[in-house]
């Protein structure tokens, strides 16, 4: 089975699914960040292995946290994920933190930084026609 094929990409999207659904209602472990989303989810084309990125708004501590708390409840979510989806194989998942929004956060303020720095063209304008 090729990576991108149809199947492949709507397993994808259905344990991503069901992934948030049981981080964000079912889980009750208080180092679990409320703040939580599956941003991504790779099976592999075996189904065994499964890669589940994920974005926690907050500091790193709430990050490092949240991690640790889904580390440790992965038996009950691949249950969860066993009940919902029926799969030959259940995936065993490995939750990895997904940096990209907290980059683009950064990103944007620095550009934003620069662009502050940068005089307005306007006033540039205006003072070469007095002269």
């Amino acid at each position: 089975m090729r990576k991108n094929s149809i199947k492949n990409t709507r397993i994808n999207t259905e344990v991503q699914k069901v992934l948030a659904e049981v981080i964000r209602g079912e889980i009750k472990d208080p180092r679990i960040s409320p703040f939580t989303s599956v941003v991504a989810v790779e099976v592999a084309s075996d189904l065994k292995t499964c890669k589940a990125y994920i974005s926690v708004l907050g500091d790193d501590l709430a990050a490092q946290n949240t991690l640790a708390g889904l580390k440790s409840a992965e038996g009950f979510i691949r249950n969860r994920l066993a009940k919902t989806i029926n799969l030959r194989n259940t995936p065993e998942i490995r939750f990895v933190m997904d940096q990209s929004i907290a980059y683009g956060v950064n990103m944007s303020k620095k550009i934003d930084e620069v662009i502050a720095e940068i005089p307005d063209r306007s006033e540039e304008e205006a003072e070469t026609e007095e002269e």
